[in-house]
């Protein structure tokens, strides 16, 4: 038989909300036990009971101390891992912008071939074109030539 639909809710009757507090806190620490044993990991349970001033360790405070400072030393150690929010987006950021920069680059040179071809089927240059633009196209006719000359060299 199938359970019925549990209502998530505060149960307001004391001896009730007492009865299934003890009976998940049961059910939690069993499921702890079997994750430790079943996946060979270290693992520890703190439940704090609102009904008394005790809080249930499991498996005992040593265990638990242990599982607890070594989770901390393992923070430690992959510190470069962790990242918050404004890490995060500030890596995402610097990442966008080296892919922006590599892309202008890149248009940059197809502009300049471009210009370069326009001009070789006897179009002029455009007046726009800079100083530093046109040091530009004349790296990118000496590298054109470089390639061609050394393609003839490799057939010859």
């Amino acid at each position: 038989m199938t359970r019925k639909k549990v209502n998530l809710a505060y149960i307001a009757d004391d001896a009730a909300r007492k009865a299934t507090f003890k009976k998940r806190k049961k059910g939690i620490i069993k499921k702890v036990s079997e994750l430790t044993i079943l996946c060979g990991i270290q693992a520890c349970a703190i439940i704090s009971n609102p009904f008394d001033s005790k809080t249930e360790v499991w498996p005992d405070p040593d265990g638990a101390k242990q599982v607890i400072e070594r989770y901390q030393n393992a923070s430690v150690i992959d510190e470069s891992k962790n990242v918050n929010q404004e890490s995060f987006i500030m890596q995402r950021i610097a990442k966008a912008q080296d892919q922006l920069k590599k892309q202008r680059q890149e248009n940059r040179e197809k502009e300049m071939t471009l210009s370069m071809l326009q001009y070789i089927h006897g179009e002029p240059l455009p007046d726009k074109l800079t100083v530093e633009e046109l040091k530009d196209l004349d790296k990118l006719i000496e590298k054109n030539m470089k390639e061609i000359e050394n393609k003839m060299a490799a057939l010859n």
